[in-house]
């Protein structure tokens, strides 16, 4: 029997008077029961009102329950799509708040508000024995305190975005039950991997629970990106290793802890920005049968149409403030009880819209809530600033304090590299931090993530290899993915054995990721980047949960993964090459100063930096007291460049050319004028 229980704390808790404690937020509901059912979801077993609701919270305590029960949610109300009002007993609903989530959509129409056809109509077939449900999670450990956990420098992070099912899949020393789990990428051989390379923070791409779109099932495709949230507090249960004795949250805080063990950080990727219920056509899973009206950005126009500012049919409303509770909620569960040290949020302008226009406002309750609380504020925050609304496009306009992608980093490199395409005074402002953006509001040039490939697009090595997509096994025609990649195929689409192709596309490939990794701001690599990972020039394989991405380890390039650790270590001792701090435009005897130079040794001029065709030059890192002056000699052109080196002894320490790429950490004696080779980059040391 239930009994009236407290509207706090949200979900289904273990009661201090015995129990457990239910609270569903539905203000606009009439009612709401609690469905219990058998261990594997199957059958329902029992329907229990919710005896009271305070403050638009339904709420009740079942003195006999404890973890491991199985419950989901009917709420009750009017069916009006035109209100935006689209309650339905008949489908049992997953608590938002749900820990673990028990069985997986499958594209049924069952699960299907409306009748099939009859998007106006409410569909009176109960689903209740496929719908997800909840299970009611037992406490994990607790997790150690914020002050104990590593905390990287703003200068020193690197981060390295991976999947954690294609990770390991295919990883020869995770042992077989493992591959593609928590449990797999906390394996010592694949940390010690990231170790050797110089990685400081794991960015993992989403790892909530998430449903597949209907369109993908009938494919007999999955979202293997997990961009498609319907249970945000629970690990996804496709990443648990399923070994006795634990469950998906315990392996992510296993996993967490491991990492952290090695001085690493982890990063989780949020998907706030919407829901796996997709558009009005879309199921009925959780918050569209909870409280359409309060969890959702509705037209103004037509409420029975959602806002789709994402491009996947709906927009959570987070200025409604139970939806900020929801989701601040869920990021101190993630922070508090899991272990993570951060969050990337996907389509952050979302999080910041306002209705009724929906503009993006850098004062919205969530960036100012963030701002304010004492857990989520000492967090690692990174914005993708744009999303595909008015205005969507938002690069450093975030809040200090947060980092963004920055793709224009990404495109300038792409082009000058790969194409000339872009001048030297574009190629500087990047090196430099992008300082356009980012400046402003007292943020730092590590405020700008920086990267040439994510896991959205074409791997480095497909960069090099393909001028064209190649993405028909997405089953979409080959018209998804992003048609301007700035890519170079080196004269042959796709594999080749012509040993003169290969080399070019390992020389773009070194230059490209000494760019990056020696740039100032916060570098981010992609995963397999560092093995030369191909997706057989697929750049949107969101779908593709097979040997398209997993990483093939057993075929790595050694020679290539050796150049991004040496890369990384240089970049650890040069502590110029990753300032957190601007460097001034006009410094003062005895400061440091950052100087750009003509080949020939001159400082650059206003005709020098708008020269056309010309994409050579040098930069100078000037530090004073003594200490090791720093040289980053580029040169992009297709012919080789005659340097005039600045007056001193300079060592190579670095060259991305075939022949030289390999030298020494003491560092290669440089003649005062010296040749360096097309479309190379080397570092000096004076």
């Amino acid at each position: 029997m239930l009994i009236a229980g407290r509207p706090y704390p949200l979900g289904a808790t273990l009661a201090e008077e015995g129990g457990i404690n239910f609270a569903l937020v539905a203000p606009n509901a009439e009612a709401v029961e609690l469905c219990l059912f058998d261990p594997g979801g199957q059958h329902e077993q029992q329907r229990l009102r919710l005896p009271a609701c305070t403050n638009g919270c339904w709420h009740g305590r079942l003195p006999s329950a404890g973890p491991g029960l199985v419950y989901g949610y009917r709420v009750h109300g009017p069916w009006a799509p035109h209100l935006g009002q689209r309650f339905n007993p008949a489908k049992l609903l997953l608590d938002p708040y749900a820990r673990e989530v028990v069985g997986e959509y499958g594209g049924e129409d069952l699960f299907l508000g409306h009748a099939p056809g009859q998007p106006a109509q409410r569909d009176t077939r109960d689903n209740a024995a496929i719908a997800l449900k909840a299970r009611v999670a037992a406490p994990l450990p607790p997790a150690p305190a914020l002050a104990a956990r590593p905390r990287i420098a703003a200068g020193e992070r690197v981060l390295y975005e991976l999947h954690v099912g294609g990770h390991t899949q295919l990883h020869p020393a995770v042992p077989g039950p493992l591959r593609g789990t928590f449990a797999g990428l906390a394996q010592a051989p694949v940390l010690d991997h990231l170790q050797r390379l110089g990685i400081t923070t794991l960015s993992l791409m989403p790892v909530q629970h998430r449903a597949d779109e209907e369109r993908l099932l009938k494919l007999g495709l999955r979202n293997y990106w997990g961009y498609s949230p319907v249970g945000w507090f629970a690990p996804e249960a496709r990443y648990w290793s399923g070994l006795p004795g634990t469950t998906p949250a315990l392996e992510m805080r296993q996993l967490t802890d491991a990492v952290h063990a090695r001085g690493l950080e982890v990063v989780v990727d949020m998907v706030f920005n919407h829901s796996a219920e997709t558009d009005e056509l879309g199921p009925t899973l959780s918050l569209r049968g909870i409280d359409n009206a309060l969890y959702y950005h509705l037209r103004q126009d037509d409420p029975a149409l959602y806002e789709n500012w994402t491009g996947c049919g709906n927009c959570l409303n987070l200025s409604q403030p139970r939806v900020l509770q929801m989701v601040m909620d869920c990021l101190r569960h993630w922070v508090l009880e899991l272990g993570v040290d951060g969050f990337r949020f996907d389509l952050a302008p979302i999080l910041a819209r306002r209705p009724p226009a929906g503009e993006f406002d850098a004062h919205a309750p969530f960036l100012a809530a963030v701002a304010q609380d004492p857990v989520l504020s000492r967090c690692l925050l990174i914005a993708e600033p744009w999303d595909v609304g008015p205005g969507g496009y938002r690069l450093g306009e975030f809040p200090p304090g947060w980092l963004e992608w920055n793709d224009r980093f990404r495109d300038t490199q792409r082009a000058f590299w790969l194409h000339r395409g872009v001048g030297l005074g574009e190629f500087a402002h990047r090196l430099a931090g992008s300082s356009e953006d980012f400046h402003a509001g007292g943020r730092a040039p590590t405020a700008s993530v920086n990267f040439v490939t994510a896991h959205d697009g074409f791997t480095l090595r497909d960069l090099v290899s393909y001028n064209e997509r190649h993405n028909l096994a997405n089953g979409e025609h080959n018209r998804d993915g992003h048609g301007h990649n700035l890519s170079r195929n080196c004269g042959v689409e796709g594999d080749t054995d012509d040993a003169t192709v290969l080399a070019e596309r390992a020389r773009l490939s070194r230059a490209l990721l000494a760019a990056l990794l020696l740039s100032q701001g916060t570098p981010m690599l992609l995963a397999g980047d560092e093995l030369g990972h191909s997706q057989r020039g697929n750049n949107n394989a969101y779908c593709q949960d097979n040997d398209i991405t997993w990483l093939d380890w057993v075929r790595a390039d050694a020679e290539l993964t050796a150049f991004v650790a040496r890369v990384l270590a240089l970049r650890r001792e040069a502590a110029p090459l990753r300032s957190n701090q601007w460097w001034p435009a006009q410094p003062q005897a005895g400061q440091a100063a950052l100087h750009w130079l003509t080949p020939e040794g001159q400082p650059m001029t206003t005709a020098d930096w708008q020269a056309a065709g010309r994409h050579a030059m040098a930069v100078l890192f000037e530090t004073p007291g003594g200490q090791l002056q720093w040289l980053v000699l580029v040169n992009a052109q297709e012919a080789a460049v005659r340097f005039t080196l600045p007056p001193g002894r300079w060592h190579l320490r670095l060259a991305t050319d075939a022949k030289a790429h390999g030298a020494s950490s003491a560092g290669l004696p440089l003649a005062h004028v010296h040749e360096i080779p097309p479309t190379s980059l080397w570092v000096a040391s004076g």
